[in-house]
């Protein structure tokens, strides 16, 4: 190499090492620069609308590992860190920057608005208080202004439902409207319900979370969800629990657990073609009465087999493993209690469901409706070849038991739902001349 070309390289090399100190320099001064705050507070832009400043936080939590002003989170991941395909906090953290709380992003107030919800089925056997699924049986909630409170009902349970303000819709709207901060007016409340009241099958859940939704969207309301989902902590504060709010919110069946900060949901899986035959007795089954006769305590060895049974559960459901599944809906902790105390047709129901072909039978619930799991439906049923499917054996085998036992009650067939609650009218409407949401919404 001769001499211009040693200097010209020589040159090269101390320009490149200048240019990256000088780069190296400027980002630690951007470092320093940065405001901090405590994980649990919620940092404002010096841009921002004056108005975001009095926002109230109410029901949201955060957790400390997604606050992106806080010193632990910076020196664990930086904005260059590789993100993997689960990296959905982390991308929705970067995407809407410093939001740590409720951001007052309000839209117009709305005179009226309709809700649809769906059943839901929680436990499926071990998973107490933590798993559900989301069941194709809906109800709509059309909630409006008015000049005085009033409620009226149709349909499955309508003359049982609460007239008054006991009503768990009302207690949604009522907390829609403390997170939103504002007064809540009179209003009117029609319920269409296609969901049995008080036979296990959510029909609690779905209508604190109709009132919340009805609620936050008359109120002009919006919340965050990616790293705190704010509506399922006002769902799960009323409930105490996630296992029948998180599906009707989110569709599917979901596992929710609460982290110390607060509820988080995740779905499981379902295998397709998997059909939900339940038998839903004719009488109501008190939540409080079937809790009664749960003990505060298990044995270690009870607590090991639930443990065990949720693993097989969620792994059969994930891998579509459907001959798995009368192992992992087995249970200790409350069937055994709630079959002895309760329900004598439980257990026999059971056996015969599996015998007649079911992949699976459980109590939905805290009761009284026995759901079984059934396979092989493919399009819809009514074009199918019966022999393909084993919903209709399972049927009969159920009611057999039952009418044994002299409990009345009806056979319903449906499947597990992907989707979860949504509104489905609004007036004002959402669409506008230049985009349509679905359903014209």
């Amino acid at each position: 190499m001769n001499n211009d070309n040693t200097k010209l390289a020589t040159t090269a090399l101390v320009a490149s090492g200048l240019g990256a100190a000088l780069s190296y320099l400027m980002f630690q001064r951007q470092q320093k620069s940065r405001p901090r705050s405590n994980s649990m507070m919620f940092h404002i832009p010096s841009d921002a609308p004056k108005s975001i400043g009095n926002s109230r936080t109410s029901f949201i939590f955060q957790d400390p590992e997604y606050d992106m002003n806080s010193g632990d989170r910076q020196s664990s991941v930086s904005d260059t860190t590789i993100l993997m395909p689960h990296s959905h906090e982390e991308r929705m953290r970067r995407r809407i920057a410093a939001r740590m709380a409720v951001e007052d992003e309000n839209s117009q107030p709305r005179q009226s608005v309709t809700v649809r919800v769906p059943a839901s089925s929680a436990n499926c056997g071990p998973g107490y208080d933590c798993i559900g699924l989301a069941v194709d049986l809906w109800t709509e909630v059309t909630v409006s202004r008015a000049d005085e409170f009033e409620i009226t009902a149709e349909g499955d349970g309508a003359e049982e439902m609460p007239k008054d303000d006991s009503n768990y819709i009302v207690t949604g709207v009522k907390a829609a409207y403390e997170t939103a901060n504002k007064p809540m007016p009179p209003l009117k409340y029609h319920v269409v319900s296609r969901i049995p009241y008080a036979r296990g099958l959510g029909s609690s859940s779905a209508a604190i979370v109709a009132g919340i939704i009805a609620g936050l969207v008359l109120a002009g309301h919006r919340l965050p969800v990616w790293g705190s989902e704010s509506l399922l902590q006002i769902a799960a504060s009323i409930e105490g629990h996630p296992d029948n709010v998180a599906p009707v919110i989110y569709g599917g069946f979901q596992v929710g657990i609460h982290n110390g900060t607060r509820w988080v949901t995740e779905r499981i899986p379902s295998p397709p073609g998997m059909q939900c035959v339940m038998f839903i007795p004719d009488f109501i089954g008190k939540t409080s009465a079937a809790r009664a006769v749960l003990k505060d305590t298990i044995s270690r060895s009870d607590a090991a087999f639930n443990i065990g049974r949720v693993a097989f559960l969620v792994h059969a459901l994930a891998l579509g493993n459907l001959d798995n599944l009368k192992w992992g809906v087995q249970d200790r902790m409350h069937q055994p209690q709630r079959a002895e105390g309760l329900y004598k047709h439980l257990f026999p129901m059971i056996k015969a469901a599996e015998e007649s072909g079911a992949c699976c039978a459980f109590l939905s619930g805290a009761g009284p409706t026995v759901m079984a799991f059934t396979s092989g439906a493919s399009g819809d049923i009514f074009t199918q070849r019966e022999k393909e499917r084993t919903d209709y054996s399972v049927a009969k085998a159920m009611m057999e038991v039952a009418t044994t036992y002299g409990v009345k009650g009806r056979i319903v067939v449906t499947q597990a739902s992907q989707e979860g609650a949504r509104v489905v009218k609004v007036d004002p409407p959402f669409s506008s001349e230049f985009i349509t949401f679905r359903d014209n919404v």
